[in-house]
């Protein structure tokens, strides 16, 4: 019979560990499968802004199911269908993107939980109950699977403590790039004005007893991050190192 998989990365956050990762976005299984080696903590399967979707999302949780990395996927937005296809599929941990006040962080956690909690459909033949194998799953799945929820407008950043308050939220990331536009600055993460202003989030996240993440490919930014008390941080995007490393040897 076969058991629920222990999510590390859940329980990690639970401790209070940093944990490192990779934004992924490049939609190829074998691609996934060479990263998830690497050492990272977590991956991003991204979704929103990416050739990806729930069904191309599949091989590359297949992909890197043998490895001690944890998968986290961003859908493209807050769509309980899409959630619940995501979460059938295996995936234990979603990162849902532009939540803005405490209403859209309760129906994110609605997604994620079965009735009479929340309104996730029931299913028995999936991947996530390892084809119906897993006995009582549908009564502690929740017990291993994340909802993490994205701040990224000047709203979001405004109801950070509301947010954090809503029972059920394991982690709130901050995007930098969105809130980066939100404050006038678009295509500019790094500006002085934006790493100002995810480093009080941060702060602020904390301070209201949720984990708090982020993503940024500049390593000081993301080092201010974390010395904010960031947990679950990412440096780098695969599309992106794999540009860099191209283009050194040009």
């Amino acid at each position: 019979m076969a058991v629920l998989r222990k999510n590390t990365f859940k329980a990690g956050l639970v401790k209070g560990e940093l944990q490192r990762g990779l934004w992924s976005t490049i939609n190829d299984s074998l691609v996934a499968e060479m990263c998830a080696q690497v050492g990272y903590d977590w991956m991003l399967f991204d979704t929103e802004h990416s050739a990806m979707d729930p069904i191309s999302v599949l091989p590359l949780l297949q992909a890197v199911a043998p490895y001690p990395v944890n998968p986290i996927v961003r859908p493209g937005s807050l769509n309980a269908a899409e959630i619940k296809k995501l979460l059938d599929l295996g995936a234990q941990n979603i990162l849902v993107p532009m939540v803005n006040n405490a209403m859209e962080a309760k129906a994110a956690v609605a997604a994620v939980e079965y009735p009479p909690a929340g309104i996730r459909g029931v299913s028995g033949m999936t991947r996530a109950t390892a084809f119906g194998d897993i006995a009582g799953y549908h009564k502690t799945a929740r017990e291993e699977i994340a909802i993490l929820v994205q701040v990224e407008t000047l709203e979001a950043l405004d109801a950070i403590e509301d947010v954090a308050a809503v029972s059920g939220v394991d982690g709130i990331f901050v995007g930098p790039a969105d809130l980066a536009a939100a404050l006038g600055h678009a295509g500019e993460p790094g500006h002085p004005d934006v790493q100002d202003a995810a480093i009080d989030a941060v702060r602020r996240i904390v301070k209201a007893g949720k984990p708090a993440g982020f993503l940024s490919a500049d390593e000081n930014f993301a080092d201010k991050v974390i010395e904010a008390g960031a947990l679950f941080v990412a440096k780098d995007i695969d599309m992106a190192a794999l540009k860099r490393g191209l283009k050194s040897r040009l």
